[in-house]
């Protein structure tokens, strides 16, 4: 377990302006075209927020994933509340020629896949907690969820364990509207024609204009719970999880149960989420 410090205190918005300013120029610069690309995309629509007092201290924020393009439309909203997050991403996305040097220069963290290294992972993220002011931005699910009606999955105790060893806030994010922003396509991108299904239905969405909700909720309690003892971990991956499915609630109030937007290329699961009241 590392120790990390206690971090500043920004109380002011231009407390969190230079820590902001303190991420590497080129994720700043980067984040500046994905704000372009989201707005070209369609609306969006932010709520909530980091505490201003949890700004520079260790903090781990844990999304819903319900398409490609939401990790794009939650570095759009991050940017809207001057955030810089560093994700947490598997090893193929470090060692791709382009994307890899992109990903090293805005410090994400790499997490290879596999339990022999998930120890690694978990020490990886713990550290960078402790060196960087910037919050770590996770996927609690492991994946793009296909719980039959876009529902969150069980999840992984993995980001709980990450919290408890670092002694870091978790915040849940809760999103809902990337999904209608590019279809689910493949699991794995292995082609150009792969790629152009991606990319035609992220023109289809230009034209409709949808609108992507993303809210910030109040930083979920693990104050009572340990990384050492048996059983905290599962407990605090369910107080996540619950608090992302009650944001999602919210936002789709009109869409309660299956969701109207179509994707014929998603496939479902048999097993429906755990975290609504049936």
């Amino acid at each position: 377990m590392v120790a990390l410090p206690s971090g500043p205190e920004p109380t002011h918005r231009s407390d969190r302006e230079n820590l902001f300013r303190a991420t590497p120029r080129l994720w700043r610069a980067l984040m500046r075209v994905d704000r372009a690309v989201i707005a070209l995309t369609g609306r969006l629509v932010v709520t909530g927020d980091v505490p201003d007092d949890l700004r520079g201290r260790p903090v781990l924020m844990a999304a819903n994933h319900i398409g490609n393009l939401d990790p794009l439309v939650l570095i759009a909203a991050c940017r809207h509340r001057r955030i810089a997050p560093r994700f947490v991403a598997t090893g193929g996305l470090f060692d791709a020629p382009v994307l890899g040097s992109i990903m090293r220069a805005g410090r994400h963290v790499r997490a290879d896949r596999g339990k022999a290294t998930a120890a690694e992972a978990l020490d990886k993220v713990v550290a960078a907690l402790a060196e960087d002011p910037n919050p770590v931005l996770v996927y609690p699910e492991g994946r793009i969820t296909l719980e039959p009606n876009m529902w969150p999955e069980r999840g992984k105790t993995g980001v709980a364990r990450m919290a408890l060893a670092a002694g870091a806030k978790v915040v849940p994010i809760s999103q809902w509207g990337a999904h209608e922003a590019m279809c689910y396509g493949m699991v794995r991108v292995e082609s150009a024609r792969d790629l152009w299904i991606l990319f035609s239905s992220w023109l289809r969405a230009i034209v409709r204009r949808p609108t992507m909700r993303v809210h910030f909720g109040t930083p979920v309690d693990l104050s009572d719970l340990s990384a050492d003892r048996v059983g905290d971990a599962a407990r605090a991956r369910d107080r996540i999880m619950r608090a992302i499915t009650e944001g999602l609630v919210r936002l789709r109030v009109d869409e309660p149960d299956a969701p109207l937007h179509a994707d014929p290329t998603r496939p479902v699961s048999d097993k429906p989420s755990p975290w609504l009241s049936r």
